[in-house]
């Protein structure tokens, strides 16, 4: 019944919204009049969720416009569910937000600061610019997850909120402190949300507007090499991960195995033991139970403890000596690369007693020039000095090392250390040694360190020296969308603004973290959709146009970014540490080539008005984001044109977006793409990035050592500044969520 009503004219998806406009799903809910009879008990719920499935099961690459149907239908069954609770019918659904703002304050639900900061007037005039018609941009996996996942619930777990509430919430949460024509900036919110045209970050998406939870993404320690320094970065992992961030950790600084302590030789365990501590916080410290913390843990390659590190993630071996919830990332300097493709010896030292004997620290430098520089020299130096102890093993076989532990976990991630310091915009304040969870975020870092305990009043008071413990802010730009419409200039202005915003709405509860937000003011605008939009554009993957069109996008996407938070700074004054910076001095546009007129002048235009922004774009993943927005994830190509999307409580067919006779051409499997034209597109668009990419690399299981060896080689002398899992066919992965954005 319902495939003879959807067929009768060629433009089947018009034909479709018509008969739901016209006829409020009557074809559909005849074809279930025989369901009904042998269902006389089911609910609108069962009633509802029957069609959804026996439209999904039309869903296919023929036929992907079914998607839209099961939407639909769950619309109405979400309108019906909220007109009960709402006193009214399904067109009413939407009326009066004030009224519904008001009683979802008073229960608790919403953070009673937004009545407090906008007027009632105010609020009802917002509510004019809700557009429910919106709701039907949605594909059914993105509708779903949007209600199950970030719309506010009552306490009974149901939710209270509706699509275009949810965004107009956020946009409202934003710009509440803003305070020259806050009610437009509001609506331009709310317009790029609502459109699609962008996304905000996970945790923004969840919490904005809401009593609980922050609304930065991830975060970055490093961990100071003492007991104490150890157990209270634990304690504030703990404490972020309570609240739903994802945690990068630098344990670099931490002494090897048998390491002497105060003067003991042999004494320490090495950072192992604590790897497996931060595993059961990890596990213990469920994020308010919705899923299990996220953390990330980083190692120098030249640490005595790399091997073991290597190993933690395998599913064989001695399993006092794994850490399976932990994810892995290696620190590679460039001397090592280079003795990895010449088959020479690499040696691994104790960062304590390198300390000790050569009165600095190995990590806290880097190599200034490709093929020259501080961290080589101060290398060199350490394997010539006979009083350091040391490992001397084939650099190949590390590297064997990382690949196999890859080929079985996904993991370590690898951060190439000497190019990220190179390309950070903020050298003249410190040093970065790692990365955060998905290998996006890269910003100057430091460990806190005790200083004292005293007893005052009665009060124990425990003094600590901050370090720079960063705070990842995140959206993405929906490229699939956004760049069709041709809206990206309207678009990153108020992007650009409402990620600035949350740094200053933001109530982190570890305050080093605060502090370092407050100095760097960072943000991480991205983009997803990149393989939806070659699509689109009818460019092969595999090609230099694909190479040339990621230069020229990611080029402009970087201007309208700067020239974003200049105005930005204009308006509000740049962040702390502007001064002294590549931003400031121009090398930031002159070690990128910027040398066009418009370029000079925005150059210029910073020079004289500061960035609001220390560090500006990194591309995340956007695993579910991309999902909920109905493109494809970061710039990642496809698994498969169709698949399911599976979770513990169902299992959902999907279609790549807008598939048809035209795109499909153009949407080629990850697994049969050749990896080297995704490193030369990440390579071109790497140079428009302040920060990173997370970048995954795709592989077969029958991939052999050296390709894979010529993919990790090819990445670093590509000029790539990380990348993320490899991506075997035969491994499953878990997805990053709080860095989807």
């Amino acid at each position: 019944m319902v495939q003879k009503v959807l067929t009768k004219k060629e433009n089947l998806i018009d034909e479709l919204l018509t008969i739901f406009k016209e006829v409020q799903l009557a074809p559909l809910v005849r074809a279930y009049d025989k369901w009904l009879k042998k269902n006389p008990q089911a609910t609108d719920s069962q009633v509802a969720q029957a069609m959804v499935l026996d439209a999904l099961s039309h869903l296919d690459e023929e036929e992907p416009y079914w998607t839209f149907v099961a939407a639909r239908i769950y619309l109405t069954q979400v309108y019906n569910e909220l007109a009960v609770t709402r006193n009214c019918t399904n067109d009413e659904v939407y009326n009066d937000f004030y009224k519904h703002l008001s009683r979802l304050s008073d229960k608790g639900l919403y953070d009673v600061r937004l009545l407090q900061a906008y007027t009632k007037k105010e609020i009802i005039a917002l509510s004019e610019i809700i557009e429910p018609e919106r709701d039907t941009l949605f594909t059914y996996i993105g509708l779903k997850t949007l209600m199950d996942r970030y719309v506010a619930k009552d306490y009974d777990k149901t939710p209270a909120e509706l699509p275009q509430e949810r965004w107009l919430i956020i946009a409202m949460t934003l710009m509440q402190n803003e305070s020259i024509n806050r009610l437009e900036k509001v609506k331009e919110s709310y317009w790029a949300m609502s459109n699609l045209y962008m996304t905000v970050a996970t945790p923004t998406l969840s919490n904005a507007g809401k009593p609980h939870g922050q609304l930065s993404s991830c975060f970055i320690d490093t961990v100071d090499d003492s007991l104490q320094g150890i157990y209270d970065s634990n304690t504030d992992v703990a404490t972020l991960s309570k609240y739903g961030g994802g945690i990068g950790i630098y344990m670099g600084k931490v002494r090897s195995r048998g390491s002497s302590i105060r003067g003991f030789k042999g004494a320490s365990s090495g950072v192992m033991p604590w790897i497996k501590q931060l595993n059961n916080t990890a596990v213990s410290v469920d994020q308010l139970g919705q899923r299990q913390g996220a953390i990330a843990v980083y190692l120098d390659v030249w640490h005595k403890d790399i091997m073991p590190f290597l190993d933690l993630k395998l599913n064989n071996g001695d399993e006092r000596m794994r850490a399976h919830d932990i994810f892995t990332g290696v620190s590679l300097p460039d001397i090592f690369m280079e003795k990895v493709q010449a088959r020479e010896e690499w040696t691994l030292f104790d960062p304590h007693e390198v300390r000790t004997v050569m009165g600095y620290s190995l990590e806290d430098s880097y190599d200034e020039m490709k093929g020259k520089g501080s961290f080589r020299d101060n290398y060199q130096a350490c394997v010539a000095d006979e009083r350091l102890t040391r490992e001397v093993v084939p650099a190949i076989d590390i590297m064997k090392r990382i690949m196999r532990s890859q080929l079985e976990t996904g993991v370590p991630y690898m951060f190439y250390r000497d190019e990220v310091n190179r390309k950070n915009t903020n050298k003249h304040e410190g040093m970065i040694y790692s990365s955060n969870l998905c290998t996006e975020i890269f910003q100057n870092m430091s460990a806190t360190t005790f200083e004292s305990i005293t007893i005052e009043d009665d009060i124990i008071v425990t003094r600590r020296k901050p370090g720079d413990f960063v705070v990842c802010n995140l959206s993405s730009i929906n490229l699939g969308k956004a760049v069709p419409a041709g809206v990206l200039n309207r678009l990153i202005e108020v992007q650009v603004r409402m990620l600035d915003n949350v740094i200053d709405l933001n109530m982190i509860p570890v305050p080093q973290a605060e502090r370092t937000n407050a100095r760097y003011r960072g943000i991480g605008l991205g983009t997803f959709g990149w393989h939806h939009l070659l699509a689109l554009k009818a460019i092969r993957w595999e090609s230099d146009e694909a190479v040339e069109f990621a230069d020229e996008l990611y080029e402009e996407i970087a201007y309208l970014t700067i020239k974003a938070s200049m105005n930005l700074s204009r308006e509000k004054g740049p962040y702390p540490l502007f001064k002294g910076s590549d931003f400031h001095n121009g090398e930031y546009f002159a070690s990128r080539g910027y040398l066009s007129k418009k370029w000079c002048e925005l150059r210029f235009d910073v020079s004289m008005n500061g960035m609001r922004n220390g560090y500006l774009m990194a591309v995340a993943p956007n695993s579910s984001t991309s999902i909920l927005a109905g493109s494809t994830a970061s710039i990642d190509p496809i698994f498969q044109k169709s698949y399911s999307e599976e979770k513990k409580d169902y299992k959902i067919p999907v279609t790549v977006p807008d598939l048809n006779q035209d795109t499909t051409w153009y949407y080629k499997s990850a697994y049969f793409i050749d990896q080297h034209w995704t490193l030369k597109q990440n390579a071109a668009r790497q140079r428009h990035i302040d920060q990173g990419i997370s970048l995954n690399l795709y592989v077969q299981n029958t991939i052999k050592a050296k390709e894979l060896l010529d993919l990790h080689l090819d990445a670093w002398a590509s000029g790539l500044k990380t990348t993320y899992y490899v991506r075997s066919t035969s491994i499953e992965l878990i997805e990053c969520e709080s860095c989807s954005s």
